[in-house]
């Protein structure tokens, strides 16, 4: 076959084996520097939305119509600046067991933490930060040179109920993972921020829990009272130079743009798509030490897959702001 048919066919996300952005399979850490992960995980989230797990394999049917694409806002080509492969799923072969899942997801990524290349995950459900965070940030992770990671958080929820025990049985769970990594000294609070806080809530003092720990809070209120330009401003000052990490929760963004996630906020108007990528790009050319995007449910998408072409999206916009650094760097 010519080169050009090849690459035709290259361009189309329904054509060969389908990979997360349509990279080149490999399993060993060792040989990329962006690594795409799959993190096929539900049962953190402790409610009946339990087919994140699916997450992974929908972003794989779709994503590759973004392989080999340039990033026409930064003006580069993040296949060029960085080698960016596939590592597959994590396994997870006690799927039932959140906390076994949550030490497994640790032990996968403390092997790419050890490699030196830096993991962009699509889960699964939001425990998965948590895991991924024990082994990439804090005392003897390299990526994070054993520093505190500041945490770029972008969800309608904040995820930091240290007053529960668990979560209708998970411990480790999607509601806890922003309360005990701070206190497991993985992230600096003092240098974190939670963007899009929204929806009529369980209790009045459901911020509480943030503020105690030391987050910064920029709930959809005063983001539309001080506008993006300033909410931008407040996250580049927030994090400063230090590593940072990114999630990206897909029910931060508006229901019409994203409404196969798992616990929706109707009541409220989420980001739009461009808000949302303006709120990633503020904080190009810091040190990103990995990223991820959770929470799709694919099962109830709608037939044209948005919300997994919207999660390919993120994901691609994560991997690019990563490779553009290490472009600028070399």
């Amino acid at each position: 076959m010519g080169d050009d048919h090849q690459s035709v066919l290259e361009g189309t996300y329904w054509w060969g084996m389908p990979t997360l952005l349509g990279a080149e399979h490999d399993r060993d850490p060792a040989n990329c520097d962006i690594a795409l992960v799959g993190v096929p995980h539900s049962t953190g989230n402790g409610t009946t939305e339990r087919d994140q797990h699916l997450g992974p394999r929908a972003v794989r049917h779709v994503s590759p119509w973004l392989g080999g694409r340039v990033h026409n806002e930064f003006g580069i080509d993040p296949w060029a600046l960085a080698r960016i492969r596939d590592l597959g799923d994590v396994p997870l072969p006690r799927a039932n067991d959140n906390e076994h899942c949550i030490a497994q997801i640790t032990q996968f990524y403390r092997g790419i933490d050890g490699a030196g290349a830096r993991p962009v995950s699509i889960g699964g459900d939001h425990s998965i930060t948590g895991g991924i965070l024990r082994a990439i940030a804090g005392t003897g992770a390299s990526l994070s040179g054993g520093e505190k990671a500041a945490l770029l958080h972008i969800d309608a929820h904040t995820d930091t109920f240290h007053m529960l025990e668990h979560f209708l049985g998970a411990k480790d769970s999607a509601a806890h993972w922003g309360s005990y990594l701070v206190r497991e000294g993985r992230v600096d609070a003092s240098r974190s921020i939670q963007v899009g806080l929204r929806g009529h809530t369980r209790s009045l003092d459901w911020l509480n829990s943030s503020v105690e720990l030391g987050y910064e809070l920029i709930t959809m209120k005063r983001f539309r009272e001080i506008g993006l330009g300033a909410a931008c401003s407040a996250i580049r000052e927030r994090i400063g130079d230090g590593p940072v990490y990114i999630t990206f929760d897909l029910d931060c963004l508006d229901p019409t743009v994203a409404p196969a996630v798992s616990n929706l906020e109707p009541g409220e108007g989420g980001f739009s798509i461009d808000e949302a990528m303006a709120l990633l790009r503020c904080i190009r050319g810091l040190d990103i030490i990995g990223g991820d995007v959770v929470c799709l449910m694919p099962t109830k998408d709608s037939p044209n897959n948005i919300t997994s072409m919207v999660a390919s999206s993120v994901l691609f916009e994560i991997g690019s702001l990563i490779a553009d650094r290490r472009g600028s760097l070399a």
